[in-house]
């Protein structure tokens, strides 16, 4: 390592934030970058720890000590290609991903573990300033075309990496634009979108083909899709969200919470958020907006604090985020050893900037007006009773049912499993028991000959970053499949990718 000493040198430390009273006016990205020496200083805390745990801990084997050690050095042009090597797209890990590279990282076991996440998105910042970030021009064609089916994380990674093998890659896009749930999912103040069309100008340049509004299976025609192409990947990630079906849910007031973050997106971007394509017709015929009305969220995931944080800029007069789950515990139990992913209280930025946070609390019933309208929820506390450090079962609380007044309820509870209408049962797919598309990690390939499938349509909901490495993983089955042999990169060192 560059400075074998840094971890005892320095401790862990974060880029200063945009103050809450000045970002809550704005849709900007809230995080500033590092000043002066910060960046090399923390980069140094890497330790030359013999095994670098962190290496498991992130899902696509990002080669984390090494870039460190580039960082400490300031040669960025080598922190960027250690960096490329294993991930496509680290500008948007380096802002949304949770960093479970963090959590296994060795020098947390007794101390703040190194930032990551934080070097990650100022390596590739540097390399866009520096202009290291170039398209590939020189790309042998094999004369394969492949179909990917989706454009966000999953389908990009997979995209790229099957141009960079030398196929001809056309994506799919059902929306106006492309990157899925980067796109229109996550709001711009954790990830301003000129970060994903600046990518995607490097992709485009590269030889990806980009057709937008084209919903396979509604107006673009699946079997002109198998025809025209040697394989298909579905990368359509996991979209149908998870109801709460109790009395007064059809109450007007009561949405999905993808339905009010791409609303606000659409906004920032200049568009209209009630634009409804031909090929959506379940697009809402109403603005949802949060100002001046009191909201509950109810989920306590990272998109519920979405909702959290969109609902601020709105101006809502009073914002409370409900959880099922009891309240998680500040620090590693003995149920959460390193270096695994402890399942701990989190505090977002959105939380920051003004929230009531309730746990172990149950919806039971909408209560609307004479109008229709959404006036109030009655909830009721839980009592929950564990297993092995993790809640199994509960029970209400007696006499703790009350009414709280709320105008506005988004649900930000998951989603279960990919859109099956259209595509997917005109395709015939098998599909496994959360009715995901079946398809083996190992092959990603599905039920149907030259149909392969990754990302959350595969594995469920789940985070950007496993995407990437779904799509990635994924790719090299393709390319394998379509000229027995791949010179893709595995994220197995292990894996001997010429199988020739």
């Amino acid at each position: 390592m560059g400075k074998i000493t840094g971890f005892l040198e320095h401790t862990r430390e974060l880029p200063e934030k945009r103050s809450v009273a000045e970002r809550v006016k704005d849709y900007k990205e809230f995080n500033n970058l590092y000043k002066g020496n910060k960046l090399v200083d923390q980069a140094s805390r890497c330790m030359d720890c013999g095994v670098p745990f962190c290496h498991n801990g992130c899902p696509l084997g990002n080669l984390i000590p090494e870039f460190n050690d580039a960082v400490y050095r300031e040669d960025w042009k080598e922190a960027f290609d250690i960096l490329s090597s294993t991930n496509n797209f680290p500008e948007f890990t380096g802002r949304i991903c949770p960093a479970p590279c963090e959590s296994a990282c060795v020098l947390g076991i007794n101390q703040p573990p190194i930032v990551i996440e934080e070097i990650e998105k100022h390596i590739i910042e540097k390399a866009f300033e520096l202009g290291l970030v170039k398209p590939r021009t020189s790309i042998v064609r094999t004369g394969k075309k492949v179909a990917v089916i989706g454009s966000g994380p999953a389908g990009l990674a997979a995209a790229t990496q099957l141009n960079n093998a030398g196929h001809q890659v056309t994506i799919y896009e059902r929306d106006d634009a492309p990157g899925g749930l980067l796109r229109y999912g996550i709001p711009d103040f954790k990830l301003e979108k000129n970060v994903i069309d600046r990518r995607l100008a490097v992709l485009e340049q590269e030889g990806v083909t980009f057709k937008l509004n084209a919903n396979v299976g509604v107006n673009v025609k699946l079997n002109d899709i198998l025809r025209e192409n040697n394989a298909v990947v579905l990368a359509g990630g996991s979209t149908v969200p998870r109801d709460l079906p109790v009395h007064g849910r059809s109450l007007k007031g009561i949405y999905f919470a993808m339905e009010f973050l791409k609303q606000q997106n659409k906004r920032v971007a200049g568009k209209d958020p009630l634009a409804k394509p031909e090929i959506e017709s379940n697009i809402l015929s109403e603005e949802i907006l949060a100002t001046g009305k009191n909201v509950i969220v109810i989920g306590g995931g990272d998109t519920g604090s979405d909702c959290v944080g969109t609902s601020n800029r709105h101006g809502a007069k009073s914002i409370t985020q409900f959880e099922l789950m009891p309240v998680p515990p500040k620090d590693r139990t003995e149920f959460m050893p390193w270096p695994t992913y402890p399942m701990i209280l989190k505090t977002t930025s959105s939380h920051e900037e003004g929230a009531e946070r309730h746990w172990a609390i149950a919806t039971k019933e909408f209560i609307g007006d004479e109008n229709g309208n959404l006036k109030a929820i009655r909830v009721v506390d839980l009592e929950w009773k564990s297993e092995n450090g993790r809640p199994s079962q509960f029970l209400e609380v007696k006499g703790s049912e009350r009414e709280l007044p709320c105008e506005l309820a988004l649900l930000a509870m998951g989603f279960l499993h990919p859109l099956q209408t259209g595509l997917i049962d005109e395709l015939g797919v098998d599909l496994d028991e959360r009715g995901n598309i079946k398809a083996s990690e190992k092959a990603y390939a599905t039920s149907i000959p030259k149909i392969y499938a990754c990302g959350d349509m595969r594995r469920g909901q789940s985070l950007v970053v496993w995407a990437i490495s779904e799509g990635r993983e994924c790719a090299r089955k393709v390319d394998e499949f379509l000229m027995g042999h791949s010179v893709l990169e595995s994220k197995d060192a292990n894996v001997v990718v010429n199988n020739d």
